[in-house]
């Protein structure tokens, strides 16, 4: 008796079965690669994007970035304004303005240096161009004119960053961004209040820079007449505390990071 031939179509390698079996292990291998990730707090598929970099403080999203790039940035150029404004000031509220300019900013450079050290992200060493460019419009600018353009140009640069703050402090993920933030809006309020102080703030030109986005101008369109009241800061005005406080792991003397592209 001849054996009898297999029925075509039947068997796990062949026809449904086949295909069956392929449909399976591409569903494992898509979950086997989304789990480790799905039981963790802000890094399943759809909290993290490219540009966010996970960190053992929170993810560190594209906006952190930019926002500690921008505190570095601001550091770089408004220390050495303010370091001026104190010496070719022609009031007291236009030098006080500059003290409080160098203070602020010489306590936040060396926060967000620390930050980025602890996340090892690189931050700028020098300033940019337009910063550079109003650096030389205050170099150039004297007497009452000096005044004029340096609370105007530093208070609408200060407007623009303290939108930048809200912004991160509302939306990080990040603990070690969120109390630099948090230090940031005390820092930039405190100096948006000196700089109105000193009675040369343009605030049409403040109104138009909000509604347009534009940069500070490098001129001041409406000057003040020189015999106007300049009013002067309050004696008692001075920096408020930093919000700041040490995480419990820089307290005990460690620290960790685990700096890695979520595509990788």
């Amino acid at each position: 008796m001849r054996p009898r031939p297999p029925v075509k179509g039947r068997g796990i390698v062949s026809g449904t079965g086949l295909i069956v079996t392929c449909l399976a292990a591409t569903f494992a291998a898509l979950v086997f690669s989304l789990w480790p990730y799905t039981d963790r707090q802000g890094t399943g598929p759809d909290g993290l994007s490219a540009q966010t970099l996970r960190t053992s403080y929170g993810p560190l999203s594209a906006l952190d970035q930019d926002f500690l790039v921008k505190v570095r940035l601001a550091g770089l150029w408004e220390l050495p304004a303010g370091r001026q404004a104190q010496a070719k000031g022609t009031t007291p509220a236009v030098r006080t303005a500059g003290r409080h300019l160098v203070e602020g900013h010489r306590f936040l450079d060396e926060r967000v240096r620390g930050v980025a050290s602890r996340l090892n992200l690189a931050l700028p060493n020098e300033a940019g161009d337009q910063q550079k460019q109003w650096l030389e419009t205050l170099d150039e600018a004297q007497g009452a004119e000096y005044d004029r353009q340096f609370a105007t140009i530093l208070r609408l640069a200060h407007g623009r960053v303290f939108s930048v703050v809200a912004q991160v402090r509302a939306s990080t993920r990040n603990s070690l961004v969120r109390d630099l933030a948090d230090d940031a809006n005390t820092t930039v309020l405190d100096h948006i209040k000196v700089l109105e102080a000193t009675g040369y703030v343009d605030f049409d030109a403040v109104a138009r820079d909000l509604a347009t986005g534009s940069s500070p101008p490098a001129a001041v369109p409406a000057p003040v007449s020189p015999n106007s009241p300049v009013p002067a800061p309050d004696p008692a005005f001075t920096l408020p505390p930093p919000t700041f406080r040490p995480p419990p792991e820089q307290e005990n003397g460690t620290s960790h990071t685990d700096n890695t592209p979520s595509g990788s």
